[in-house]
């Protein structure tokens, strides 16, 4: 095996271990958040069900959905609690291509990436949800009823949530890509309005 294949295989183990490790966190933090499943599932409504008229309520129409929906609940509550050791991982994988002044950033990075994308999946629940969902309930007429359904609710929740999320992650990506040179304050003052731009794509 030549010199050039060693290392690159020795990045692909590297990698493997790594991603193990972040899917055995996310595997605890799912068996824990699906004990808590049906009381998140009700935090996740709340902003909807606040806006409904009185005879409005969400609905399922598949039998499993439910069941389902319980399930994903559970899953991305566990990726949440898994997001530091997420973070963790992922600059431990990165941390040999770097200068060892560079490695003390390890704890800030992990500790604000994770509160910036909490922040930001927050933000979308306790600002962006209610004003939100009372706008689209506001189109319904007393001939057309707001009937959502529990599948169709959660996947627009969830989208919305880890959107707002990766976001406010975009603090952190722009000072690391400085740091390694990759962006300069020129470039960011060019293309600022594209990532604006981006940003609420991104949102939407």
């Amino acid at each position: 095996m030549t010199d050039d294949k060693q290392p690159f295989l020795g990045h692909l183990e590297e990698l493997r271990r790594r991603l193990v490790i972040c899917a055995i966190a996310v595997g605890i933090g799912f068996i824990i958040s699906y004990v808590f499943a049906k009381q998140l599932f009700s935090y996740l409504i709340l902003p909807l069900t606040k806006v409904l008229p009185d005879d409005s309520r969400l609905i399922f129409t598949n039998l499993p959905d439910m069941f389902i929906a319980y399930i994903k609940v559970a899953l991305v509550a566990g990726i949440i609690l898994a997001i530091p050791i997420i973070f963790y991982q992922l600059w431990m994988f990165l941390a040999p291509a770097l200068y060892q002044k560079e490695k003390k950033y390890i704890i800030p990075f992990v500790l604000f990436s994770s509160i910036l994308f909490v922040a930001g999946s927050l933000f979308g629940y306790l600002v962006v949800f209610p004003y939100g969902f009372k706008f689209f309930v506001s189109f319904a007429t007393e001939d057309i009823q707001a009937l959502p359904s529990v599948k169709q609710y959660f996947s627009f929740a969830i989208r919305l949530l880890l959107a707002f999320g990766l976001v406010f992650e975009m603090p952190i990506v722009v000072l690391f890509l400085t740091k390694i040179g990759l962006i300069t304050p020129d470039s960011m003052k060019k293309f600022r309005k594209f990532a604006i731009l981006c940003s609420f794509i991104l949102s939407a």
